[in-house]
């Protein structure tokens, strides 16, 4: 084990609840967290805001009706395989994650059948709607060796908000064309412009742990750390006492009992995240019986105190979840505590959709913390224990992070704990990626109307029109209840003090771990 060293400014050791599952646009916070290390988007956020400022491109403009989108490149920037990063990069990017015929998107498991491998690129049906003809983008074009124009189907007053989300880093032509399927993987890695390079990749042992070192080639402000290693550690207790024990610089995602430990603690400093641009919710596969009736989620709901949950399980890190769109985030709908904590109005529910008795079901909990349900299985048990108060008994089942992301959209897990890590401040990054056309395919819910409304508003230059339009939206998934929203929490990650200058990002998984001071 690598000792936390970073007084002599040499080593970072960095411990979060897992390793990546694929650093080739990942679905989870642990991937886009290190991958923020290693890839580059064409635009960023300001470090601690939601602010967009220039990263691989150095400016941009839009069309009057926001369907064509024209992007200047950054010059003088190589890949960390020396590749040069230029327009057809770029293209070479947007086409692979748009084109499910792309030779090198990896879209079919003819590439490897033996293991069974292929490429799904979720991420892109969350900020593009699907891939080919269903894209919003209809088309990349390189204008000139460092100018790029992205053309969409219908305008988007806010697509540089969306480039900066963590699942946009640019790779390497060279390093796909060279890794084949397996590119983003242990087996491989990720080749990107970002101030760190991969070392070691290692999984399947006592120790999993990513090895970055710096990459000297960078075009921006060197990081003062030379070597980055992250930890993959699903326990939150584990990860505090490896901190204690001066094994680890830097825990995240730790419980909100662990808060008093590390105030106590004169060596660490708590640093929460604010806003809490997150939701963790309860989810209703509507494949399985009975939850594709909707008195019967709304029973579910009733049955939960979900206020009783936060306070046990958050304490002054949470806050109750009444829907998905965090509280200090616009776009909310004007909602009172519809579902409130009521048993005997869930069992008169459960009567009249013909389930007097309650039912047998399966609720599924993540395998490991995450900032919107640091402890995920005692919130579990706990709803598990409310709703056999009202006839519903719950087998409770988990599965390794990886199968989890893959299997529950599937229908195998009718209810599942889940939730969203904001990408960018905007509604649209919570309730176009939870209820637009992906996510209601993930909770086999089919709402066109809601689908309509999540597509005008993408479409609309003025606020206080998407703010109308997103309340509406709001107003029809409190009343059919595809998930309930249990909580918004804000993360807690604990610092050893001697680099208590490191701020990490609110916005969680763009935590740029290159930003560190360097300890005098």
């Amino acid at each position: 084990m690598l000792m936390g060293q970073l007084a002599s400014a040499q080593t970072l050791v960095f411990a979060q609840a897992g390793l990546p599952t694929t650093l080739d646009t990942g679905e989870d916070d642990n991937s886009r967290t290190a991958a923020y290390q290693i890839l580059e988007n064409l635009v960023s956020l300001v470090p601690g805001s939601s602010q967009l400022q220039p990263a691989l491109a150095t400016s941009w403009e839009a069309s009057e009706d926001a369907t064509r989108w024209t992007f200047r490149l950054r010059e003088g920037v190589t890949f960390h395989d020396g590749t040069p990063f230029n327009a057809e990069a770029v293209v070479f990017n947007f086409e692979r994650w748009n084109n499910s015929d792309h030779p090198y998107g990896f879209r079919s498991l003819d590439n490897d059948v033996d293991n069974n491998i292929s490429k799904t690129f979720v991420p892109w049906i969350w900020l593009f709607s699907g891939f080919d003809d269903v894209s919003l983008l209809e088309s990349i074009t390189a204008l000139d060796d460092m100018t790029v124009q992205l053309n969409l189907r219908d305008s988007m007053s806010f697509l540089p908000a969306i480039l900066a989300s963590g699942y946009l880093g640019l790779h390497s032509p060279t390093a796909v064309q060279a890794a084949g399927v397996d590119y983003g993987t242990s087996a491989v890695g990720a080749v990107g412009t970002g101030p760190f390079q991969i070392d070691t990749w290692t999984t399947g042992t006592t120790t999993d742990e990513l090895v970055l070192t710096r990459f000297d080639g960078y075009w921006g402000e060197a990081s003062s750390v030379a070597r980055l290693v992250i930890l993959g550690i699903e326990d939150a207790t584990e990860r505090l006492t490896q901190l204690q024990n001066g094994t680890v610089d830097i825990a995240v995602n730790l419980s909100a009992d662990d808060l008093d430990v590390i105030e106590d603690d004169a060596g660490l400093e708590a640093v929460t995240s604010t806003p809490n641009l997150n939701v963790g919710y309860l989810a209703f596969h509507q494949d399985n019986e009975p939850l594709n009736n909707p008195l019967v989620r709304q029973a579910v709901a009733h049955a939960i105190d979900r206020d009783a949950i936060v306070a046990t399980f958050y304490g002054s890190l949470g806050a109750t979840a009444y829907q998905h769109v965090p509280p200090n985030l616009w776009g909310r709908a004007e909602l009172a505590n519809t579902h409130a904590y009521d048993p005997e109005q869930a069992q008169r529910l459960l009567t009249e959709a013909g389930y007097p008795s309650g039912f047998d079901t399966e609720l599924w909990y993540m395998p490991l913390s995450r900032p919107y349900f640091p402890s995920p299985e005692p919130v579990a048990v706990a709803i598990a224990s409310y709703l056999a108060d009202v006839g519903i008994n719950v087998a409770l089942k988990t599965e390794n992070w990886g199968t989890y992301l893959e299997t529950y959209p599937t229908g195998d897990y009718p209810m599942y704990l889940l939730g969203w890590q904001a990408d960018i401040a905007d509604p649209d990054n919570f309730l176009y990626t939870l209820f637009g056309p992906a996510g209601q395919a993930d909770l086999a819910w089919d709402a066109p109307r809601v689908t309509e409304l999540l597509t005008t508003a993408r479409q609309v230059g003025n606020q206080a029109e998407r703010q109308a339009l997103y309340a509406e939206i709001g107003l029809m998934v409190d009343d059919t209840l595809p998930q309930l929203a249990i909580a918004h929490s804000s993360t807690l990650r604990a610092v050893r003090m001697d680099i208590s200058g490191f701020i990490p990002s609110p916005l969680g998984s763009t935590v740029n771990l290159a930003s560190v001071r360097e300890v005098e």
